[in-house]
């Protein structure tokens, strides 16, 4: 399982990779490895709103269907072009080309508050 130094975490198993004030968001390599093989991802449109903790999107597996929550509040400002044709992007690159969506936040430094990946790696595997 990989937890990139990089990226920034929370505990719906989400990861935020900040640029200035732009948040790329994706599910975890735990996450996507809980949910199964993806089929189908929903996303919202380029200029949807989003709010911190809320639901901006689901993920369809063939297990279950689960929400992705937003990290961050703003507005979306890209959605990932290659999920549509290819869902299953999020198991096999789920911090590479498997993103879903980059927001134009407007509080980016509640991304430091989130958890690093060492903090993260404690919380999935349960150990330092």
């Amino acid at each position: 399982m990989e937890f990139p130094d990089d990226l920034r975490y929370t505990k719906e198993h989400e990861w935020v990779r900040l640029d200035g004030h732009r948040a790329r968001i994706g599910i975890t390599d735990f996450a996507q490895d809980a949910l199964g093989d993806v089929v189908y991802v929903d996303l919202p449109d380029v200029g949807a709103a989003v709010e911190a903790d809320q639901p901006l999107g689901e993920v369809e597996s063939t297990k279950s269907v689960s929400d992705v929550y937003s990290p961050v509040s703003g507005t979306i400002i890209e959605r990932n072009p290659l999920i549509d044709d290819r869902p299953e992007l999020v198991n096999e690159q789920p911090y590479g080309d498997g993103w879903l969506v980059i927001v134009d936040t407007t509080d980016a430094a509640r991304v430091d508050a989130m958890m690093d990946a060492a903090a993260y790696r404690v919380l999935v595997e349960g150990q330092p």
